[in-house]
């Protein structure tokens, strides 16, 4: 017989064992409840950043339609920043003190520049280098440009140069309003590669920072290339964007490090940036790639992102400097055509064509002939000069034609031997 003890033994084991199950099925059912109010959670924090980046993207073009301008606004320089690598900020405010339009990051503004030795006007366009959710300012950051490297005895770049040299905090410029179609869609929520070369950071960060600052999720990576720590510019700000925000990677590659420099601090990969680095730290090919630098390294990595697999219709970039959207297709047969003679009247000069340039305004400037330009998209007009004989072919899509007898330089190519008026 087995005594009372043992029973009462038994007994409690049996209890204590059914109250284990029942905790345990508590703890399930808790546990997953709980899990599913933090999955909800996220999927409602989720949505509201999608709404909030929509609604985002909606003001910013209702504000941008009923706040922008026409023609030339007066702003004043309130703030000339040094940041390196012979590169300058300026901070923009309106001369009125009414309100600043927002743009939308990537775009530019152009300058009518009034230089002491010039008549008419100098027109340059420069991208806007700060978030557009900063609304009490415009920012550019505008690196001093030398003479081309292929023509020396060429003269450095007058607009760069005069902002460098001749304008300080109090002076007043004329600007037209942003523009340009080469910008980031903030309510779109796909995975971003910005990628900047040099002075090519400048829409870059004024996309990063639009990104941080909207709140959003989107997964970004950022690859930025110089050649030393020298031109490194706001190293601080992009280490403080990378580490108080999860979405946000940032990758520096410096082409020719100084003896001291070591790829691990300050910097993350020795060489250029091109696809193999891409397929050695991205996850996938499936992003958004938004490319400004040098035409070299665009080009290439156009091309490369092309076999790797990635639509053009994901490949956006800009020529850095003056604005410029390319297309990454292959350029039309006019555009690698060779042999024409162009003439340019008023410079004596007669080069003929090879199709190594991307216009006939970089053929002019390539050999120390100073034509008009402005945003070198077929965009504002500066750049019309008159044909005196011959034909050209255009590259990119203008804003809208010349009259006839006209061309705009920054978009076109010869198509027969050509004669203009500069």
């Amino acid at each position: 017989m087995i005594g009372t003890g043992v029973i009462q033994v038994i007994g409690g084991l049996i209890i204590a064992a059914a109250f284990t199950q029942v905790a345990v099925l508590l703890y399930g059912t808790w546990r997953g409840a709980s899990l599913a109010r933090v999955q909800q959670s996220l999927t409602n924090d989720l949505l509201r950043r999608r709404v909030d980046a929509e609604t985002l993207s909606r003001d910013m073009e209702r504000k941008k339609t009923t706040a922008t301008w026409s023609g030339i606004r007066k702003f004043r320089i309130r703030d000339k920043i040094t940041e390196g690598g012979d590169i300058s900020s300026f901070y923009l405010v309106p001369h009125d003190g009414k309100a600043l339009p927002p743009f939308l990051p990537g775009q530019y503004v152009t300058f009518n520049l009034r230089l002491p030795d010039r008549e008419k006007p100098l027109v340059r366009c420069y991208t806007l280098s700060d978030s557009p959710l900063q609304t009490d300012y415009y920012r550019v950051s505008i690196k001093r440009q030398g003479p081309p490297p292929k023509v020396p005895d060429a003269p450095p770049g007058l607009s760069s140069n005069f902002f460098h040299d001749s304008l300080q905090a109090g002076d007043i410029v004329d600007v037209r309003a942003p523009s340009g179609n080469f910008f980031l869609d903030l309510s779109k929520h796909r995975p971003v590669v910005l990628i900047g070369g040099g002075v090519g950071l400048t829409p870059m960060i004024s996309m990063l920072n639009a990104i941080c600052e909207a709140g959003t999720q989107r997964e970004t990576w950022f690859f930025y290339g110089v050649r030393n720590g020298d031109e490194h510019i706001m190293r601080e700000h992009l280490e403080a964007l990378e580490a108080e925000h999860e979405n946000i990677h940032v990758q520096i590659c410096y082409s020719d490090p100084k003896d001291d420099e070591v790829a691990g601090a300050g910097f993350h990969h020795r060489g250029r940036i091109d696809v193999d680095l891409f397929k050695k730290v991205l996850p996938s090919n499936n992003y958004e790639f938004y490319i400004c630098g040098p035409p070299p390294m665009m080009e290439s990595l156009t091309r490369d992102l092309r076999a790797w697999g990635v639509p053009d219709g994901d490949v956006f970039f800009e020529a850095f400097g003056p604005a410029s959207v390319k297309k990454t297709a292959p350029a039309p047969s006019a555009a690698v055509a060779s042999g024409q003679a162009v003439t340019f009247a008023r410079s004596n000069k007669t080069i003929t064509w090879d199709g190594s340039h991307g216009s006939i305004l970089e053929l002019a400037e390539a050999n120390g002939i100073e034509l008009e330009f402005g945003c070198r998209a077929g965009s504002c007009g500066t750049c019309i000069t008159a044909v005196k004989t011959g034909e050209v072919s255009y590259v990119e899509e203008p804003g809208s034609l010349p009259e006839s007898g006209s061309c705009l330089t920054c978009i076109s190519v010869p198509k027969s031997d050509l004669a203009l008026d500069a």
